[in-house]
């Protein structure tokens, strides 16, 4: 799938599809490769190969992101423009993959180059080297960096007749201009790799329907609660709320009138909550609320806030007014209790609320 629908259908036979399939072979969760882009004419493109998992860490396909390499090579342009040097990238197999305006070496492979062929074996078994050769007739200063990231090698070279009189300070350069190229190269990448990682997190800590976080984003922000309260010796407390009768309403007004009025809550509460608190949906019609520097009587007062919030709303639903009440459990966490005790005590709170009639509050 692109962006705009479908694209093509992966074939295990075709080398352009080849990227999917290592992917879903290997160990690590993504990797960063260099390949001709399919959807835009081929266009060289580095590229972030995600491996894609359901909550069992069972493999589900993968998702790529993609950065054209144009404007590394403006950017090499400009270096060569600029030093006077000649730059371009190599491939662990000798093949010159990336390279500026400038005319990059004579042939494609640097094992079939006159003046490197004799080295490139030595080149290309190290990640980093300063060499010399000679091209018709003129002496070539070279200095090879390996990227990992890119599975690629950085080379620099300069004619010695161009070179500074001072060799100690033309090595320095040379070694100046591969930091700075290989920092653009892995600062493209990081970029690219952190926005795509960011929306794959979002994604998987996010609830589709109600954009409240989710069960998975609490196993994450709980732990930070907890250590906060304990590092600043505050209260911390936990609301667990469940919508009253939500099956009458699925059962007589539809699937999508349950819906809305999940959104509807979930609206309410975090239109009533500070931005220091975190709420999520825990599952089904239920929600967990943490409260920062609040003790069991102020997330009392709290929770009564949040149950008339709701038992005041008006969902209108295909021209029907729709109400709903809710109950709360709440606990305030004690110092040194685990987690699951914690939410077992809220749960337990929940259930008391429920069965004194519902539309009420528990504190256990």
């Amino acid at each position: 799938y692109y962006w705009d629908g479908l694209l093509k259908q992966v074939d295990g036979n075709k080398e352009v599809d080849a990227w999917y399939f290592r992917v879903r072979k290997m160990e690590s969760p993504y990797e960063i490769n260099v390949d001709p882009d399919a959807a835009h004419a081929n266009a060289l493109t580095i590229f972030v190969n995600y491996r894609v998992l359901d909550y069992e860490q069972n493999f589900i396909g993968a998702a790529g992101v993609g950065l054209t390499v144009d404007a590394v090579r403006a950017l090499i342009n400009n270096y060569q423009d600029r030093y006077q040097r000649n730059i371009y990238f190599v491939d662990p197999k000798g093949k010159i993959v990336l390279f500026g305006n400038k005319s990059q070496p004579l042939d494609t492979n640097i094992h079939d180059h006159p003046g490197l062929q004799r080295m490139a074996g030595e080149i290309l078994s190290k990640p980093e080297g300063a060499y010399q050769y000679q091209l018709n007739r003129e002496q070539i200063l070279l200095n090879v960096r390996y990227i990992p990231e890119l599975d690629w090698y950085l080379f620099v070279e300069r004619n010695e007749n161009d070179a500074v009189k001072d060799i100690r300070q033309t090595l320095y350069l040379n070694l100046l201009v591969c930091i700075v190229i290989t920092g653009i190269a892995l600062l493209l990448t990081g970029l690219a790799f952190t926005r795509y990682q960011d929306r794959l997190e979002l994604m998987a800590t996010s609830d589709n329907l109600t954009k409240l976080p989710n069960r998975q984003a609490f196993d994450v922000i709980i732990n930070s609660f907890i250590n906060d309260a304990k590092r600043n010796d505050e209260a911390l407390s936990m609301l667990m709320l469940d919508i009253d009768h939500f099956k009458v309403v699925n059962d007589r007004y539809g699937h999508m009138a349950g819906d809305q009025l999940l959104i509807a809550v979930a609206d309410c509460l975090r239109a009533n909550l500070r931005e220091a608190d975190f709420v999520c949906r825990w599952g089904g019609e239920e929600f967990l609320i943490l409260l920062r520097k609040c003790d069991a009587h102020n997330a009392l007062q709290l929770s009564e806030k949040l149950r008339q919030a709701v038992e005041n709303m008006v969902i209108e639903f295909k021209n029907e007014l729709l109400n709903v009440t809710v109950s709360l459990g709440v606990s305030q966490w004690v110092a040194g209790e685990p987690v699951d005790s914690l939410i077992e005590r809220t749960d337990i709170a929940l259930y008391q609320a429920k069965q004194a009639g519902r539309n009420r509050i528990q504190l256990v």
